[in-house]
């Protein structure tokens, strides 16, 4: 089978399209047949060689922890599951990932996928909607009638978690550039802020009880969010390399969000996709081949979007 695989640390160039044996899967194990994945940032970051300490890899290494696909065998002691099933996923960091035709998954990290969508397009679910359901629900105990800020709600997990949090019957702020807009306003936000020209706390009339930070803000930027915040409240952030602020004065927690696999919850997202209370939006469909252009693209902040790495295209 073909598997786009790194053989040292580094740049996007090391990255190889290359020829593997095919997988037999073990105890516990699926063996999906991919129909796609997809780019997320801690694949480059793997990839560079900056997560050795807490996600340590065996080189050569496959990266992509989204995957999409058809079951295609079942390890021992595996139930629940059949071959042909769609299924969708967020794999472990350490094991090889599904940028490859085949991939094996622990079953307890599959979930169906929807059926509303291309299978391939399902790659585009799994860690973002996880870290914005997670982000909000878990860490923010965001409520029906809250106000939440979303800082980067133009990125992919941003775009998840403004549809969520209107879902919940929530308030949603949403902070942008300005091309996104009217996307994020069809999506289900009651504002927008243009980060280019107006600040949060410009923009906003009343505080918020939750603020979710996507963004690579700076410590400085990151800390002004802090009074937007009511007493009691909850600074949530993904910049897990910038400790979140709090105000333990006013009782407003700080809460670093470490994304986690989990199957229920994921099955429950495919579930609001399939009854079209959620969107899966996917800027570009790749092959395998143009797998390294995209951890390049994404170095030079050139990435527009959700991509989705296509096996089937072939090399």
């Amino acid at each position: 089978m073909k598997a786009v695989r790194f053989h040292e640390y580094g740049d996007p160039d090391v990255l190889r399209l290359e020829e593997v044996p095919d997988l037999v899967p073990g105890p516990g194990q699926v063996l999906v047949r991919v129909a796609g994945t997809s780019f997320n940032g801690v694949d480059a970051n793997i990839r560079a060689g900056a997560m050795q300490g807490p996600m340590p890899v065996t080189l050569p290494h496959v990266p992509g922890v989204d995957v999409a696909g058809t079951v295609a065998g079942l390890g021992e002691g595996v139930t629940g599951l059949a071959v042909g099933d769609a299924v969708m996923g967020f794999l472990p960091f350490t094991a090889d990932g599904a940028a490859a035709e085949q991939v094996l998954a622990p079953a307890e990290v599959l979930a169906p996928a929807p059926t509303t969508v291309p299978l391939a397009d399902a790659a585009a679910v799994p860690v973002v909607a996880l870290t914005a359901w997670q982000s909000l629900v878990e860490h923010g105990g965001l409520r029906p009638g809250q106000r939440v800020l979303i800082s980067g709600a133009g990125g992919a997990v941003g775009g998840y978690a403004v549809q969520l949090a209107h879902a919940l019957g929530a308030h949603v702020v949403a902070v942008a550039g300005p091309g996104s807009r009217e996307r994020l306003l069809a999506r289900g936000a009651d504002e927008v802020v243009d980060r280019t020209s107006t600040s949060p706390a410009d923009a906003l009339t009343d505080r918020v009880d939750v603020v979710l930070n996507l963004a690579p803000l700076s410590p400085e930027a990151l800390a002004d969010l802090v009074p937007l915040v009511r007493d009691g409240g909850v600074v949530v952030s993904t910049t897990v390399w910038l400790p979140t602020p709090g105000d333990e004065a006013r009782g407003v927690r700080a809460v670093d969000v470490f994304v986690r696999s989990d199957a229920a919850q994921l099955a429950d997202l495919a579930s609001r996709v399939d009854r079209g209370g959620l969107v899966v939006d996917v800027a570009e469909r790749v092959p395998l081949s143009a797998l390294a252009d995209v951890h390049a693209r994404a170095a030079a902040g050139r990435l527009g979007g959700k991509v989705v790495v296509l096996p089937a295209a072939g090399g």
